[in-house]
């Protein structure tokens, strides 16, 4: 009797002892949840009042001075890609309050196909609203296709020590040849095409496809200075020698060659120039949504993993 009295008791206390973890589990479960809903609710709280979209709203009631920033590698795909600059210099040149434009940048080139691209939109802009001045603020460098886009501009600001320049066209590609034959390696390429092949670096130097890629880079090249040369007018000093071989200069020596119209930054061009020192940026960006689930998201699902899952699986 003692014996099952003892079993009884041991029973009763390992099933207390159970519903009691169960309880401070569930109890553990929900605290959390409660924790990341109002983590979640601060954080959208937080991103609503600084988005700076909706902290612009009061500057874009008033007349101002419209920044379109252009950084990095002007090509599809990226931040500076040309539908995205593109886009955001449209709504510049179409808001009511936009005083002046100024396309801000930073950038060492990229494709001619997307700098043209900007090119050609820049000087439409232009014609269809002739009353918006628009200049192009050159900040660390402005090169090759960046210069190609800040030659439509009606005047191209620097600091004395950007670099600008850099007008000409490239193309790379390496040679194995002789690495693979200290190899031992075979290449074996099929094509239908006597000259698909052309750019393969395991094979040896065609010399009639080298002259063609080279006329087709001196077309190219060709097309970057006459457009340089129509934007710039007669500013630029085309009697200096290798103004359109790829060179660079400071901005000051810019100022000399016509590539630069003067010295000053974006706030020197809006105040002075401009004369409206209220600042709006344009930018594409993503929407709110897509923000707070960018800032969020991460956070929200590392501490689901390891606070909610993990222990359903212990």
């Amino acid at each position: 009797m003692s014996e099952h009295n003892e079993k009884w008791e041991r029973d009763v206390i390992t099933k207390l002892a159970e519903s009691s973890f169960r309880e401070q589990r569930r109890a553990r479960r929900w605290g959390i949840f409660f924790k990341l809903l109002t983590f979640a609710y601060l954080t959208t709280i937080l991103v609503l009042y600084t988005d700076p979209q909706i902290t612009q709203t009061a500057k874009l009631a008033e007349k101002h001075t419209a920044l379109v920033n252009l950084n990095g590698l002007i090509a599809d795909g990226e931040k500076a890609s040309a539908d995205n600059i593109v886009t955001a210099l449209r709504d510049a040149f179409e808001d009511e309050k936009t005083a002046g434009v100024i396309l801000r940048i930073n950038s060492p080139g990229g494709t001619p196909v997307q700098a043209g691209y900007i090119y050609d939109e820049i000087k439409r802009l232009k014609k269809e609203h002739e009353d918006i001045p628009m200049y192009a603020v050159i900040t660390d460098i402005c090169a090759s296709g960046g210069y190609y886009v800040a030659s439509a501009a009606d005047k191209i600001y620097a600091d004395k020590a950007s670099i600008v320049g850099s007008i000409g066209v490239r193309m790379d590609n390496f040679g194995f040849v002789d690495a693979m034959k200290k190899l031992g390696v075979e290449r074996r390429t099929l094509t239908a095409g006597e000259n698909k092949a052309l750019l393969d670096p395991f094979l040896p130097v065609n010399p009639e496809a080298r002259q063609h890629l080279q006329t087709l880079l001196t077309t190219i090249h060709q097309q970057f200075i006459q457009a340089v040369k129509d934007g710039r007018g007669e500013r630029l000093n085309t009697s200096v020698d290798g103004l359109f071989s790829g060179l660079i200069w400071s901005g000051e020596q810019g100022l000399e060659l016509g590539l630069v119209d003067e010295l000053g930054s974006a706030s020197y061009v809006a105040r002075e120039v401009i004369g409206e020192e209220n600042i709006v940026e344009y930018a594409v960006t993503e929407d709110l949504l897509e923000r707070l689930a960018g800032k969020v998201g991460a956070t929200m699902a590392s501490v689901l993993h390891n606070r909610l899952l993990m222990p359903l699986l212990q």
